[in-house]
């Protein structure tokens, strides 16, 4: 193969009903149900789309969801032989996690979990959780976070380096050490050894969220849809694209976009 497209899932391939910014109609099918109730959709074209992409280039899904989160969505192109779940603390190979991957990295969740509790309250907080023992997250009441929370815990949290993000409802507590471009570094890396990526492949990327920037920037190209969090910090770098459409319809675009480029970068 002759390049690697790494590609965020919530919000950038896969929406909520809400997210999708259009009605949902017979064009969308559901990919994955939760509790008995249809949770995530895909256009019927991004769906197309993406199935023809990962027939001719290499496509590794790269999610901050844990690989329960991510095993139950049921995204077209299908088997992977390598996907990154966990904001990259967890590459799956052929659907099974690497376990030397995972022990790479010496945390202190229960440390940072704790003190995160102690600044927290009831009033604002609806869930807690830990992510595959490599990071947390809050659920919150975005109309009743504290003006300051987020920025005196980041402050607190990059003095030990972790770092925090918020992306809508889920505020993110993340060590530096797990990060998606590490892991997309790492699954290049081995496809070129075993002789199934070029030497000179390119590395295409797509998300939307803060946790997704250090991905675009390591990137050769990358492009984001005009929504989510980079939208809102105005994030660009050189040889970034930015969907001219929103919701489920940039899905369509970045797909498109990357069927172009990685088509152009073959010839």
């Amino acid at each position: 193969m002759s390049a690697l497209v790494a590609v965020d899932l919530d919000r950038t391939m896969i929406f909520s009903q809400g997210a999708l910014g259009v009605p949902l109609d017979e064009t969308f099918e559901c990919v994955e149900v939760y509790e008995g109730k249809p949770l995530s959709y895909m256009s019927i074209r991004s769906m197309s789309l993406l199935r023809g992409l990962s027939e001719s280039v290499t496509v590794v899904p790269t999610t901050t969801r844990t690989i329960e989160q991510f095993q139950r969505i049921d995204l077209p192109g299908a088997p992977w032989r390598y996907a990154i779940t966990s904001n990259g603390g967890n590459i799956l190979v052929d659907g099974e996690p690497d376990t030397a991957w995972r022990k790479g990295f010496d945390l202190d969740l229960a440390g940072i979990g704790a003190e995160l509790r102690s600044r927290v309250s009831e009033d604002w907080v609806l869930k807690y959780r830990e992510a595959d023992g490599l990071f947390c997250y809050l659920v919150v009441d975005v109309t009743a976070v504290p003006p300051d929370f987020v920025s005196d815990w980041s402050q607190w949290c990059a003095a030990r380096d972790w770092n925090v993000s918020q992306q809508g409802r889920k505020i993110y507590t993340m060590p530096n050490a797990v990060c998606k471009s590490s892991a997309v570094a790492e699954v290049r890396a081995r496809l070129v050894q075993d002789g199934s990526l070029d030497a000179e492949a390119g590395v295409f990327a797509a998300g939307d969220g803060a946790l997704d920037a250090e991905m675009l920037m390591a990137a050769d190209e990358a492009v984001r849809p005009r929504h989510g969090e980079l939208e809102l910090l105005g994030f660009t770098r050189p040889g970034l694209t930015v969907t001219d459409s929103s919701g489920v319809r940039a899905s369509e675009e970045i797909l498109e976009w990357l069927r172009n480029r990685t088509t152009a970068h073959r010839v």
